[in-house]
Formats: structure tokens, C-alpha cells, sequence
């Protein structure tokens, strides 16, 4: 067994998806689908650097 494989971090890679045979609709959900996780991954980020500027100013004192 890889250890990635039990990593729960090891994000599994999405591929492009073909575009080509998506309708207008299909096209805009798609989208609407990547801005949501956009969005999760930048709340994600704004909240790990909220907790390290904690640490960061904890540790300064």
C-alpha cells in the first residue's frame, strides 16, 4: 500500500473536465460548482491565518 494512500490530505486531482459538450445551463452550474469551492478553500484560508496570527502574537508577548 502507497502511503499517500492513507494520507487524508492527499487531494485527489481533478481533471478538466471536456467542456465542449456541456449546454449553456451545464456551463453556468459547472461554474457556480467552482466558485463555491473557490470560496470554501478561501474561507478555509482566511480562518488558518486568523489562528496563526493568534500563535504568532501569543508567542511575541
Amino acid at each position: 500500500m502507497d502511503l499517500d494512500e492513507l494520507d487524508p490530505r492527499a487531494p485527489t486531482p481533478t481533471a478538466p473536465r471536456p467542456l465542449d459538450p456541456l449546454s449553456v445551463e451545464e456551463l453556468t452550474a459547472y461554474i457556480a460548482r467552482l466558485e463555491a469551492e473557490i470560496l470554501r478553500a478561501r474561507q478555509a484560508i482566511a480562518a488558518k491565518e486568523k489562528v496563526r496570527a493568534g500563535a504568532e502574537a501569543l508567542f511575541r508577548k
